[in-house]
């Protein structure tokens, strides 16, 4: 788990419980006739032993100080007064002093593992410095402690929490690593989310993508550089990384180009955005390679900070964690361990200081006017941002693709 969530999994921990209106030992009961009767009911049904059940539950209990759990009895808690709200810059999310400590770091390991990491490209395609960014944001290089049994994790939240149901398929597949023999229940550390080991796998991601590559039998993504590079490697390359090509540029759009043209759906050979008049801007040429291939404008802070031009590969590191931020994270980190640069030459906008309230009701009137803005969260999602572009350009202001107090009045 990362410094920030254990952070955040810290300050969730200190808040109340949702009021019980039972006592603690009432829910421990119900709890452990759950295990016996229907979780062990359809774990059965799945092919898990009666031994591993017994291994894995021996003992457990639940875990009150994990965060969003809803006892029985209990109502869910309210959902955060959005107009209370704001939403986060965008610069907050790159901090230079952490970044700079990982590319060390990672420039370090990248040395120290440089010939599996180059067996692992052959055979995966994925860049080592990619591999070695997401082992890095992800685990602090399988440094990070990773302080609670899973099972017991798992096992809280798929019988109290805000999503049971997919922390009961997770605990499902998490018997099944204990019934196929990849770690016993016991080993079978985790982060307060369920994730394991250093890529920080929930256990459904390990079925599909955990491999062995030191050769020992076992794919231990706890404790083998190896096996937990070649598994993240593994990852990318079945959510579609495409051999060869980069995950993104740092561009400049002239004024003359609209910022309302962002999104995967409006992907363009990266030869027509240069013909736009949009440059690297670092001053080089984009790789010919790239030019007749697809790439997608990406301006997450509009007009007011750092934007690109990014491939389909800035989408399969999505699908490691679904952020526009992470992604770019992911890809500055493994930029500065490749090639040793730094941070993004554009700085962030003082952007992201508007409340939730007020994004959510410019998205509802722009649903209104016949526009997409995907999710109506209260969020600028890229969606919302182009949206927001085109009618800045129909009503003749100049299109910054990020809301802000200004149109507030204007949009209606």
């Amino acid at each position: 788990m990362t410094k920030f969530a254990r952070t955040i999994a810290a300050l969730i921990a200190l808040l109340p419980l949702p009021a019980l209106a039972q006592s603690k030992s009432d829910v421990e009961r119900q709890f452990q006739r759950w295990i016996a009767g229907d979780l062990a009911a359809e774990a059965k049904r799945t092919g898990i032993s009666d031994r591993t059940l017994k291994a894995a539950f021996s003992g457990i209990s639940l875990n009150w100080e994990l965060p969003d759990l809803v006892p029985p009895g209990s109502k869910p808690p309210k959902s955060r007064d959005q107009s209370q709200a704001e939403f986060s810059s965008p610069g907050a999310y790159f901090s230079e002093k952490r970044l700079q400590g990982l590319a060390a770091t990672g420039r370090s390991l990248a040395t120290t593992h440089a010939s599996t990491l180059k067996r692992v490209e052959e055979r995966y395609g994925v860049p080592g410095e990619i591999v070695v960014a997401i082992w890095g944001r992800e685990s602090g290089f399988g440094r990070a402690k990773l302080p609670h049994p899973a099972i017991e994790v798992l096992a809280t939240k798929a019988f109290m929490s805000t999503r049971t149901d997919m922390f009961r398929s997770e605990l499902i597949a998490a018997l099944q690593m204990v019934e196929r023999g990849d770690i016993s229940a016991s080993k079978m550390m985790g982060s307060w989310a369920g994730a394991l080991g250093q890529p920080q796998f929930l256990p459904s991601s390990y079925l599909k993508y955990a491999v062995d590559f030191d050769g020992d039998g076992h794919s231990d993504i706890w404790n083998s550089v190896p096996d937990s590079l070649a598994s993240i490697a593994n990852y990318l390359a079945n959510e579609g990384w495409q051999r060869g090509r980069d995950w993104g540029f740092e561009v400049g759009i002239p004024a003359g180009v609209t910022c309302a043209q962002e999104g995967p759906d409006l992907a363009k050979p990266i030869s027509a955005w240069a013909s736009s008049g949009i440059e690297r801007i670092s001053g080089k040429p984009f790789p010919s390679s790239e030019a007749s291939a697809d790439g997608m404008m990406l301006v997450p802070a509009g007009r007011h900070g750092p934007e690109f031009v990014v491939t389909p590969n800035f989408y399969v590191i999505k699908e490691y964690n679904n952020s526009d931020l992470y992604a770019l994270f992911i890809g500055n980190l493994a930029d500065r361990i490749a090639y040793g640069s730094g941070p993004f030459r554009t700085t962030w906008g003082n952007v992201g200081k508007m409340l939730r309230s007020d994004v959510l009701a410019m998205q509802k009137a722009l649903v209104a006017k016949g526009y997409d803005v995907g999710t109506v969260d209260g969020l600028a999602g890229y969606k919302t941002r182009r949206s927001l572009g085109d009618w800045q350009a129909k009503n003749g202001l100049t299109p910054t693709c990020f809301p802000d107090a200004s149109l507030k009045a204007r949009l209606k």
